[in-house]
C-alpha cells in the first residue's frame, strides 16, 4: 500500500551494505524537479525501516510494538524529546546511553526493571552515572508510553546508589550570595527554599499549598519518622516573598512542573542544569546539611533545631507545637542572616 504524501519512504540501496535500506522523506524539489531527500536513518531490513518511519511520523497505530528496539526508540527520542532538554541534562543522558548498549537490540516493550537495573548496577560508575541511567530509562519509558509502545513503565521501580553521606558539604555564604543574585530564576528559588527549610527532598516536593500558613508564617510537612512527620517549620523572612508568590499562583504544590508533582529524579535534572549554569557543585541533600550547620554556627537552640529538622531527640520528646513553641522556632531560624540579603 502506498504511503500518504509527505509520509516518507523506505528504499533499498545498491551495493553490499550492512544496512541497505534507507529511510527518507522528501522535503522539496530542486530546479530540475528532482526530489530533495532528508535522510532519517538506515536499517538492515525493510520491516525495520517501516518501523523507523512510523516512529519518525509519530503515528503509533502504524508501529508493530514487538519490533521497536531500545536503539530505535532511543534514536527517535533523540529527535523528538532530546532537543527540549537543557545542555547539562542532554550531556548526562547521552553519556548514560553508552551503558545501555548491551540491550540496544532488545525489543523495548520486553525490557523489564531487572534489565534496566542491570545497566545501572553494572555500569562500573558512581551514584551520579547510576542516576543518569535511571533518568534515561525514565525518559524513554515516558516517550514509549506516550506513543503506545509499552503499557507499564518499569523504570519507576529501578533504584540507584544514594549520595554518599561522606560527600556532604554545605553551601558557603559566597554560594548563598550567588543564589541570591539569581533568585529570579524559578529553579534557583527552589534551591533557596531548600536551604532555608531543612526538609528532605521528598518532603519538600510533597508540600502542598494548603499546608502553608502565610499568616502564621509556617510550613507543615515532613515524613519518614514519627519525629519528622507533620512538623512545623517557620518560613524564614528572607524567603517569605518567594513562598507568598508561589502560594498565590494557585497551584497544588509549592514546587511542581507542568501542573504536576515533581519526582525526585526529575528534580535532579533541573538541579544539575542549575548547578552547571551557576558554576556550583552540590547535591540536593547538601541544602539540608547547610540548614543544620548554619543553625549550629549561629548558636540556635538544639531542641528547636531538632524539631525543625525532624530529628529524634531526648530533649524534644513529645513536645507539642504550641504558639509559644512556634515563636521559639521563628526566633531561632531568624538567627540565620546575610548582610547582602535585602
Amino acid at each position: 500500500m502506498k504511503n500518504p504524501n509527505g509520509y516518507g519512504t523506505v528504499v533499498k540501496l545498491s551495493g553490499n551494505r550492512r544496512k541497505p535500506y534507507a529511510v527518507r522523506k522528501t522535503i522539496g524539489f530542486n530546479k530540475k524537479g528532482h526530489p530533495i531527500y532528508q535522510p532519517i536513518g538506515y536499517t538492515e531490513t525493510r520491516e525495520e525501516g517501516l518501523e523507523m518511519l512510523a516512529l519518525y511520523n509519530h503515528e503509533p497505530w502504524n508501529i508493530d510494538r514487538d519490533k521497536v528496539t531500545l536503539k530505535l526508540l532511543y534514536e527517535r527520542w533523540l529527535e523528538v524529546k532530546f532537543p527540549k532538554l537543557g545542555d547539562a541534562t542532554q550531556k548526562s543522558l547521552k553519556s548514560a546511553y553508552k551503558h545501555c548498549k548491551k540491550y540496544e537490540n532488545a525489543i523495548y516493550r520486553k525490557l523489564r526493571s531487572f534489565d534496566m537495573q542491570d545497566c545501572i548496577d553494572n555500569c562500573g560508575c558512581g551514584y551520579s552515572t547510576q542516576w543518569a541511567i535511571k533518568n534515561l530509562f525514565g525518559h524513554l519509558d515516558r516517550f514509549a508510553f506516550e506513543i503506545d509502545i509499552i503499557d507499564k513503565m518499569y523504570s519507576q521501580i529501578t533504584t540507584a546508589e544514594p549520595v554518599p553521606e561522606t560527600s556532604k558539604k554545605p553551601f558557603t555564604d559566597d554560594e548563598i550570595k550567588i543564589l541570591y543574585e539569581n533568585k529570579d530564576d524559578e529553579w534557583v528559588e527552589t534551591i533557596i527554599l531548600y536551604n532555608f527549610t531543612g526538609f528532605r527532598l521528598n518532603e519538600l516536593l510533597s508540600i502542598e499549598i494548603t499546608s502553608i500558613d502565610l499568616d502564621e508564617g509556617v510550613y507543615k510537612g515532613g515524613s519518614k519518622t514519627n519525629s519528622g512527620k507533620n512538623r512545623i517549620v517557620p518560613i524564614h523572612s528572607l524567603t517569605y516573598n518567594i513562598v507568598e508568590k508561589r502560594v498565590k499562583a494557585n497551584k497544588k504544590y509549592l514546587i511542581e512542573f507542568e501542573g504536576k508533582k515533581l519526582s525526585k529524579s526529575k528534580y535532579y535534572e533541573f538541579w544539575n542544569e542549575t548547578m552547571e549554569k551557576l558554576g556550583l557543585n552540590h547535591t540536593p541533600h547538601e541544602c539540608r546539611h547547610f540548614f543544620r550547620t548554619k543553625l549550629d554556627a549561629v548558636g540556635a537552640n538544639k531542641k528547636c533545631t531538632d524539631l525543625m529538622m525532624g530529628h529524634k531527640s531526648k530533649d524534644v520528646g513529645e513536645r507539642r507545637y504550641t504558639h509559644k513553641t512556634i515563636q521559639e522556632l521563628k526566633a531561632e531560624i531568624e538567627k540565620i542572616k546575610f548582610d547582602f540579603w535585602v
